[in-house]
């Protein structure tokens, strides 16, 4: 089945669904009778589901409104974006996007929404810092180590991801671009497996959250090399950047954030952002967060822009260079 197709029976299927296994926070309205829906383009129990089931009830406490939390996986998200996508532009359909979105709309051929045209940026919610590390037994203990050693041996050192256009396969890509290696990528499906082999040595280097790496730094069974956040992170406070290295480019945090459809009144993308940045704000959900490996973080709408605006011909560049795709 071709890709087209594919979506179009995929997305019927999503807009039948709409209403089915919805999460749903409410409270007496005394602002409209329209149920704000916070749209998670991937399947119950990823970090952005966390932080839209998080979010979900304060919003509905802030606004008067009832908020659902709907769940519509599918083509690496692109579904629940195209979704939103051609919604309401009225500011009671939000996609909770990460910086995936700006990979999977390019690793496919014909995807019928563009993540900087098609989308008003609200604010970012959290970030999820990706930490660089070796197995032991191949004696790297730094970028250098790894760089020195990628170039003496092409094609001998592996790492694996969570899947192909993962941030943490498009991380190495990036990696490999900006030190010019060449480093095998053994893509799995999903995290769990991933982890086992790199734990295992079946695989060489790769990224891992900081959250769940530095336990197995700590315990030896990983090496630490570096952190992609632009600064270094309290859990992992020995760990250098890649900008400290003075690899500038590889700024490789995972981000989470709101958007709505494009149209949408800047009024209603103020209001939106005022209850959302003032909910991330808050003590309870940054320790809720916290405890799922995310840094909760708002930002303005522009700020937002800016990032999307600079991440998405970043990501293209490396798709179209290493011919990437995810069909």
């Amino acid at each position: 089945m071709t890709w087209t197709k594919c979506f179009k029976t995929l997305l019927v299927t999503v807009w039948l669904s709409a209403l089915c296994g919805t999460s749903l926070a409410q409270v007496p309205s005394n602002t409209s009778n329209t149920p704000i829906k916070i749209i998670v383009p991937f399947t119950p129990g990823t970090g952005m589901d966390t932080i839209a089931r998080t979010i979900q009830p304060r919003l509905a406490e802030r606004t008067g409104q009832t908020v659902l939390v709907q769940n519509m996986p599918g083509a690496s998200g692109n579904i629940g974006a195209d979704f939103v996508a051609k919604s309401a532009a009225d500011g009671t359909t939000l996609l909770m996007g990460a910086n995936t979105m700006l990979i999977a709309s390019q690793l496919y051929k014909n995807t019928p929404f563009n993540p900087v045209k098609d989308f008003a940026p609200v604010s970012m919610s959290a970030y999820g810092t990706l930490m660089l590390v070796a197995h032991p037994k191949t004696d790297i203990k730094s970028v250098k180590d790894l760089v020195r050693a990628a170039t003496s041996k092409p094609g001998f050192f592996t790492f694996g991801s969570p899947g192909v256009g993962t941030p943490h396969h498009m991380a190495m890509e990036l990696l490999k671009l900006e030190t010019k290696t060449f480093m095998l990528h053994v893509p799995y499906r999903g995290t769990a497996g991933y982890t086992q082999d790199l734990l295992a040595g079946e695989l060489m280097v790769g990224f891992l959250p900081v959250h769940v790496a530095q336990g197995f730094v700590k315990s030896g069974k990983l090496n630490a090399l570096a952190v992609g956040s632009t600064k270094r992170h309290p859990v992992a406070a020995d760990v250098p950047t890649f900008l400290e290295l003075g690899y500038k480019d590889i700024d490789v945090d995972l981000w989470y954030a709101f958007f709505v459809p494009a149209k949408t009144p800047s009024s209603t993308v103020s209001k939106l952002h005022s209850d959302l940045s003032a909910i991330i704000a808050q003590p309870a959900v940054k320790e809720i967060l916290g405890k799922a490996g995310l840094d909760a973080s708002a930002s303005t709408p522009e700020e937002l822009a800016s990032i999307v605006a600079k991440d998405y011909p970043r990501w293209g560049r490396v798709i179209q260079l290493k011919g990437i795709s995810g069909e």
